[in-house]
């Protein structure tokens, strides 16, 4: 029997699905430390992960390793020049996210140009004894212009959401998407410094990688309106969290809603100190049918990958497809 390692806690009942297959190696406690991932995957023919750096010394260090499936859409944990040199599958998670994610991508840009956990705060701290014309005066979203940085698969279901709100919409992604997506969006296609100087609310909802990283830094953040707002639910590194921290002090923009981090789960001590920021722990996608869809669909990435099960060599979602079939090199 194949052996797996699940590097993360995980719902039990898809553990029991993958142990019908292989001999399950589940790691139900911390996130394991570089040291223990490189013991545990020693001996494994596939894992499941969930953010785990995967490069080329830990595909060495596990020359069995046929296949990685990673529980989530992004991958960039992943070093997939070195799954392609390994003839190592990798796989990934997309579209069952997608409406959660942007459900809370939109509640996160609402709490942000209203104030909610700021208000909230002030609320709990015994502040409020009177109403006032002028408290927590925030930014209208109705009618407004929504940015959207990434016309991806949520960046497209974000779109859908503001017609609702009667808002323009304008996007950035790193190509024009098809005419009749664009004309069911009612979304203009424009330049990233267009889109900074325009936009009232700016949503981040594209793939991290070096070409992103810091998309958003001072320069662009001095481009965008006082009055807009800011909202990542992306990757952290896409932000300058360290110059978004100076300029929501500075009031430059007027708030931000941050979902991820540079560096999580460690968070830049300089955000903690600014009122005017929204911070979650990276739970877009939390809710329970999403989170239970990710992990039965890494599970099925897993199965078929490992040539096993009614997919057996076809898994849902390779990222690799070319290395399907060769020899582990």
């Amino acid at each position: 029997m194949q052996k797996i390692l699940v590097a993360r806690p995980i719902f039990p009942d898809v553990i029991e699905r993958l142990e019908q297959y292989f001999e399950v190696d589940w790691n139900n406690g911390d996130v394991l430390s570089n040291d223990a991932l490189l013991k545990r995957l020693a001996d494994k023919d596939g894992a499941l992960t969930a953010g785990d750096p995967i490069g080329a010394a830990t595909l060495a260090a596990a020359p069995r390793l046929r296949v990685v499936s990673n529980m989530a859409v992004g991958y960039n944990n992943f070093d997939m020049a070195a799954f392609n040199a390994a003839n190592v599958l990798g796989t990934n998670t997309p579209d069952v996210l997608n409406e959660a994610t942007a459900d809370f991508g939109w509640a996160l840009m609402m709490a942000t140009a209203r104030r909610v956990a700021e208000s909230e705060h002030w609320l709990r701290a015994g502040h409020w004894k009177k109403w006032a014309y002028d408290s927590f005066l925030g930014t209208d979203v109705y009618g407004s212009t929504l940015g959207v940085i990434g016309m991806g698969r949520i960046g497209q279901a974000l779109a859908r959401r503001a017609r609702g709100f009667n808002m323009q919409v304008i996007y950035h992604n790193r190509s024009r998407v098809a005419p009749h997506i664009e004309a069911e969006l009612n979304a203009q296609y424009v330049s990233k410094e267009d889109l900074l100087k325009r936009a009232d609310h700016v949503v981040l909802v594209l793939p991290y990688s070096a070409h992103s990283h810091h998309t958003i830094g001072a320069a662009e953040l001095a481009l965008m309106k006082p009055t807009a707002t800011l909202t990542n639910i992306a990757r952290g590194g896409i932000v300058d969290d360290a110059a978004l921290a100076v300029a929501l002090r500075d009031k430059r923009i007027a708030a931000a809603g941050l979902d991820v981090f540079e560096g999580e789960p460690s968070v830049n001590p300089a955000l903690l100190t600014v009122p005017n920021v929204v911070l979650t722990p990276h739970i877009a996608s939390a809710t329970e049918t999403t989170r239970r869809a990710m992990a039965n669909l890494a599970a099925d990435n897993l199965i078929a990958g490992l040539g096993e099960g009614p997919r057996a060599g076809r898994p849902p979602n390779p990222i690799n497809p070319d290395v399907i079939g060769k020899a582990r090199s």
